[in-house]
C-alpha cells in the first residue's frame, strides 16, 4: 500500500431479516484500498461481495443492517446520518452498477440523468452541467456526445449504457470508484474495451478503483490487490501475483482451477461418427417497421447464408458479438423462425419442407437448452412434470410410474438426486436449474442438442461442471451439440470445431485447435485479443489490438466485406465484394487478405 489508506474497512457485518430467520451475508470483512490503487474483490455468487460495498454506502435493502467502521477520508461512513453519506455518493465515491439498463431511468434523456448528479453536488447551472456532461461522455470515447446526450438508456448498446454509467459516475471526479460487475452481460470485446476504459480515466484522474467481479482474468489484467470471498467470509488476500501463485486457501486454489483459459492447448480430436446435421445456404430476413409513411419497409439479414454440417458426437462452437446471428441461426435450424431460404437437412430429411406431425416427429432428434434456466422452466410445474414433458409428448403410452423412474433416472444422471424431482425450480440454484434443463432436453435421448448460451450466467465452477457434464453425456450418448456462446475460453475446451459470425455471415470456421493457435481472419484474431487470461504475468506481457467501435447495423450494413469499417488490415478494394469462404491454411476464411496475416 501506498500511503495512508483512502478507505479503511474494518469488521464489517451484514445481516438479512427473512421469514427463516437472520441471514448473515457478510460475516467481519476487513480491507483497505490507497489512492490510485485498483482493488479486486472476487468470488461466486452468494460470497457477499457486492452486498459489503452497498453497506458501506448506505445502499442495503430494507431488511438489511450492517455494523463495523469504513473510514473513508477520515469519516466513518457506517455513523454518518443519511444525508452527510448521500453528500459524499456520488461526489467523494462513485458507482458503476452491473445492469446499466436498470440503474439508469428509462423515462430521463442520458443528459437529464447526468446534469442530476453535478448540479446536487456542484451546484452547477444547466449550461454549466451540460457542458461538463459532454466533457465527460468525450472522456469514455463516446463519439457525438451532444446527440447521445438527447438519447434515451434503450436507444444505447450495452456497451455504450456502460461507458455512460462510468462517465456519470466520474463526472464529480471522486476519489473512489466501485465498479460492481461492470463487463459481465457484455461481449468479450467491449469488455476490453470498458477495462481499459476504467484503467486510463482512473489513472488519469488519480482515482481509487474496488473492482467487484467474478472473472479471474478481469482480476489478472486489472487489479493490484485482490481480496478472495466465500460465503459472506474472506478467504484469501494479497497482492495479484501472490493470490494467483501462491493462494493460501483451499477455495481460492480451486476457482483458479476451474477458470477455462483461452490459451490452453485443448485437442478434442476429430468426430467420425455419420452426418447428422447439413445447413446449405441458410438465411433468415426480418421486414422492419416503414421509418417513413410512403417508403419500402426496411430488411434485416439476420442470418445471411450460413453452411455448416455436423456429424454424431461432434460439438460445434458457434462464436461472434451480440446482435451476429448466433440464436438466430440456432431457431432457425429448430423451425422456430421463419426461414427465408436455405437447407436444413437432418438425417438426410429437409426440415424446412415438413409440417404437421412430421415436423413434430423430425423434432423429436433436436433439442434445445437455453441462457436463462429459470426463465425456460415453468415456474408452476415441479421438476419432475417439467422433465417429464417431452416424454408426454414424444415417448410413447407410458405409466406414470415408468416416467417416474425415467426422470428419476435422468436426474441422476446429469447430478441431482431423484428424491428432489417434486420441488419446484425456485428450490435450486442457477446451476442446478441448468442441469435440470439439461436432463429435460436428453429425457427423450436425441440426437442433436443446441445450447444457447448456457453457461454465461453461471459461477466459474458451476460452469466447470456444467461443461464437464455435457462433455461426459456426449461421450456416453454420441451427442452432436452446437454451442453458442460470447466466452471464447469456454468454446476452446468443448469444442471439435469453431464457427466465428459476424453481421449474420460466417467469416471463419476451422477445427478448434487450428483456429485458436492461427486465427486467420482479422476479426477472428480481435476476439481472441479481447479475452482475459487468468494469469498476471502473461496478462502483463500481452500486446492486444483492440477493436474500437460496435458492429455496423444490420438494417444498413457496409458493401463488400462488413467488418472493414473496423479492419486495421481494410483497403480501398474490401469495399468492392463481399469475401466468401474459402481455404486459407487450416480454415475457411472470408477475407481477401487471409493470406498476409
Amino acid at each position: 500500500m501506498t500511503g495512508a489508506p483512502l478507505l479503511e474497512v474494518s469488521d464489517l457485518r451484514v445481516t438479512f431479516t427473512t421469514p427463516d430467520g437472520p441471514v448473515q451475508a457478510v460475516c467481519g470483512l476487513d480491507f483497505h484500498i490507497a489512492a490510485g490503487e485498483t482493488l479486486g474483490i472476487v468470488g461466486e455468487s452468494g460470497s457477499g461481495k457486492s452486498q459489503s460495498l452497498l453497506a458501506i454506502l448506505g445502499l442495503l435493502a430494507d431488511n438489511g443492517s450492517a455494523s463495523g467502521r469504513a473510514v473513508f477520508d477520515g469519516n466513518d461512513l457506517m455513523q454518518m446520518p443519511p444525508a452527510q453519506l448521500a453528500a459524499i455518493r456520488g461526489a467523494g465515491i462513485g458507482m458503476v452498477f452491473q445492469d446499466p439498463m436498470t440503474a439508469l431511468n428509462p423515462f430521463m434523456t442520458i443528459g437529464a440523468q447526468m446534469s442530476l448528479v453535478l448540479r446536487r453536488h456542484e451546484d452547477l447551472a444547466r449550461g454549466a452541467a451540460r457542458r461538463r456532461c459532454v466533457e465527460a461522455l468525450e472522456s469514455v470515447s463516446i463519439t457525438d456526445p451532444e446527440r447521445r446526450l438527447a438519447m434515451y438508456p434503450h436507444e444505447l448498446s450495452g456497451g455504450m449504457r456502460q461507458r455512460v454509467m462510468i462517465a456519470s459516475a466520474l463526472s464529480c471526479r471522486p476519489r473512489l470508484l466501485i465498479a460492481d460487475e461492470p463487463t459481465t452481460a457484455l461481449d468479450v470485446t467491449v469488455q476490453a474495451q470498458i477495462l481499459e476504459l476504467l484503467d486510463t480515466v482512473t489513472r488519469e484522474q488519480g482515482t481509487a478503483l474496488i473492482l467487484i467481479t467474478h472473472d479471474l482474468g478481469v482480476v489478472a489484467g486489472s487489479c493490484d490487490r485482490v481480496l478472495v470471498m466465500q460465503n459472506g467470509e474472506l478467504r484469501d488476500r494479497g497482492d495479484i501475483d501472490d493470490v494467483f501463485y501462491q493462494p493460501q486457501h483451499e477455495y481460492t486454489r480451486k476457482l483458479l482451477a476451474a477458470v477455462p483459459r483461452v490459451d490452453n492447448a485443448v485437442e478434442r480430436g476429430q468426430a467420425d461418427g455419420e452426418q447428422l446435421l447439413a445447413v446449405d445456404d441458410l438465411r433468415v430476413a426480418f421486414r422492419m417497421n416503414r421509418t417513413t409513411l410512403f417508403g419500402p419497409r426496411p430488411v434485416l439479414r439476420a442470418v445471411d447464408g450460413i453452411d455448416l454440417q455436423l456429424r454424431a458426437g461432434e460439438t460445434l462452437g458457434v462464436v461472434g458479438e451480440s446482435g451476429c446471428g448466433k440464436s438466430t441461426l440456432a431457431r432457425a435450424i429448430l423451425r422456430l423462425v421463419e426461414v427465408s431460404d436455405g437447407r436444413v437437412a437432418m438425417l438426410g430429411r429437409d426440415l424446412l419442407q415438413l409440417s404437421g406431425d412430421a415436423l413434430r416427429d423430425a423434432r423429436r432428434d433436436l433439442q434445445v437448452v437455453f441462457q436463462d434456466p429459470l426463465a425456460s422452466l415453468n415456474p408452476r410445474m415441479t421438476v419432475r412434470d417439467i422433465i417429464a414433458e417431452p416424454l408426454q409428448n414424444f415417448g410413447g403410452p407410458l405409466t406414470a410410474a415408468d416416467i417416474t423412474e425415467r426422470v428419476g433416472k435422468m436426474l441422476t444422471r446429469v447430478g441431482l438426486e431423484a428424491a428432489q424431482m417434486n420441488r419446484y425450480p425456485h428450490e435450486f440454484s442457477g446451476g442446478q436449474c441448468q442441469r435440470i434443463g439439461i436432463a429435460r432436453a436428453l429425457i427423450i435421448d436425441p440426437r442433436l442438442v443446441i445450447c444457447d448460451e448456457p453457461v454465461s450466467a453461471l459461477d466459474v465452477s458451476v460452469q466447470a461442471g456444467i461443461i464437464r457434464l455435457l462433455m461426459d453425456l456426449q461421450e456416453e450418448l454420441g451427442l452432436a451439440l452446437i454451442f453458442i456462446a460470447h466466452d471464447l475460453a469456454v468454446v476452446r475446451q468443448i469444442s471439435h470445431r469453431v464457427m466465428v459470425m459476424y453481421l449474420g455471415r460466417a467469416v471463419e470456421s476451422a477445427a478448434s485447435r487450428a483456429l485458436y493457435e492461427q486465427p486467420r481472419h482479422p476479426y477472428t484474431r480481435a476476439l481472441l485479443d479481447a479475452v482475459p487470461v487468468p494469469d498476471p504475468r502473461v496478462e502483463r506481457g500481452r500486446r492486444r489490438a483492440l477493436l474500437t467501435g460496435e458492429p455496423p447495423s444490420p438494417l444498413d450494413p457496409p458493401s463488400g466485406c462488413t467488418f472493414r469499417g473496423r479492419c486495421a488490415w481494410a483497403e480501398e478494394a474490401c469495399a468492392a465484394a463481399r469475401p466468401e469462404l474459402e481455404p486459407v491454411g487450416k480454415s475457411l476464411v472470408a477475407c481477401r487478405r487471409a493470406a498476409e496475416i
